[in-house]
C-alpha cells in the first residue's frame, strides 16, 4: 500500500509546485516521517534530505516548463541565486549537528510564523498599489537558503510572499519561486547525498547518504507528469483567491508536520 499512496502524494507535491512554488517540500517532509519511521529519530533528518531531491526535480521541471516572459522577473539576479545556493549548502550542512526534534519543530515554528506574517502584515492578501516589480535583495540569499534547506522545504514559504509584497501577482511570484528553490535544493541535495556520515543507522539499502531515493522516485513518479500538465492546462485562479488557498496550504502543511512531530 505504501508505493500507491507514495505516488499520490507525489502527485500533490506536483500540484503545489505549479501552483504554491512549493517544490514540494511542505508535503514530502511529514510523508516520508511516516514512511521512514521505523528509522525513529533519524526519519526526520532522512525527510529533510529526501525532501531536498524531491525539489531539485520538481524545481527544476516546473522552471524548464515556465513562461520565459514570467522567469525574466529574474534577470540581473544571478548574486541572489548564487548567495542562496551559499546558503544551501550551509544549511544542509548544519542539519548534521541538530537533533531531529528540534529540526522538526523548527519546522512547525517555521510555517506558523509564515502565517501569521501573511495574514497580519499587509501585502499578501490583497496586493498593494499596481507597479513595476521590484527584484529582491540580494542580501536575503544565504539566511533564506540556509533556513530552507535546514528545514527541507526549498525557502518558497519565504520567497513567495517577498516576491508579492515586491509588486507581483501571485501566478507569476509562485513561478518564480521554483527557480529560486532550484538554486537552493541543488548544493543542498549534493551535501546529503555525499555526506557518509549522515547515513541513518539500520537504514535500507535504498537510503544513500541522509537521502531515501526509494521514496523520492516514487514521489517523482507522481510529480513530474502533474507538473508538465499544470504548466500546459492550469487553472487560472483570481489572485485573491490564489493568496488565500496559499495560506491554506501552509496551514495543512503545520497540521501535518504537528501531528508527525508529536
Amino acid at each position: 500500500m505504501l508505493i500507491p499512496v507514495l505516488v499520490l502524494i507525489g502527485a500533490a507535491c506536483g500540484v503545489t509546485t505549479v501552483l504554491f512554488g512549493f517544490g514540494g517540500g511542505f508535503v514530502a517532509v511529514p510523508v516520508v516521517v511516516w514512511a521512514d519511521s521505523a528509522l525513529g529519530p533519524d526519519a526526520m533528518r532522512v525527510a529533510v534530505a529526501t525532501s531536498a531531491v524531491v525539489m531539485v526535480v520538481n524545481a527544476t521541471v516546473a522552471t524548464a516548463s515556465a513562461p520565459r516572459e514570467v522567469l525574466a522577473g529574474l534577470r540581473r539576479s544571478g548574486t541572489l541565486l548564487a548567495l542562496l545556493a551559499v546558503g544551501g549548502a550551509l544549511g544542509a550542512a548544519a542539519a548534521r549537528f541538530v537533533s531531529a526534534p528540534v529540526i522538526a519543530w523548527c519546522f512547525v515554528a517555521y510555517v506558523a510564523a509564515t502565517i501569521l506574517d501573511t495574514v497580519i502584515r499587509p501585502g499578501f492578501l490583497r496586493r498593494g498599489p499596481a507597479g513595476a516589480p521590484r527584484p529582491l535583495p540580494a542580501a536575503v540569499g544565504v539566511p533564506i537558503g540556509a533556513v530552507a534547506s535546514f528545514l527541507g522545504v526549498g525557502g518558497s514559504v519565504l520567497t513567495v510572499p517577498m516576491l508579492r509584497r515586491a509588486g507581483h501577482p501571485m501566478e507569476s511570484a509562485t513561478v518564480l519561486a521554483n527557480p529560486l528553490t532550484a538554486a537552493i535544493s541543488i548544493p543542498a541535495a549534493a551535501v546529503f547525498l555525499l555526506r557518509a556520515s549522515g547515513h541513518p543507522v539500520g537504514a535500507h539499502g535504498g537510503v544513500v547518504g541522509a537521502v531515501d531515493m526509494g521514496a523520492a522516485a516514487v514521489l517523482l513518479v507522481g510529480a513530474i507528469p502533474v507538473i508538465v500538465w499544470l504548466r500546459r492546462r492550469g487553472p487560472k485562479i483570481p489572485d485573491a483567491v490564489h493568496a488565500r488557498c496559499y495560506v491554506a496550504m501552509l496551514a495543512a502543511a503545520l497540521v501535518a508536520m504537528t501531528v508527525a512531530a508529536v
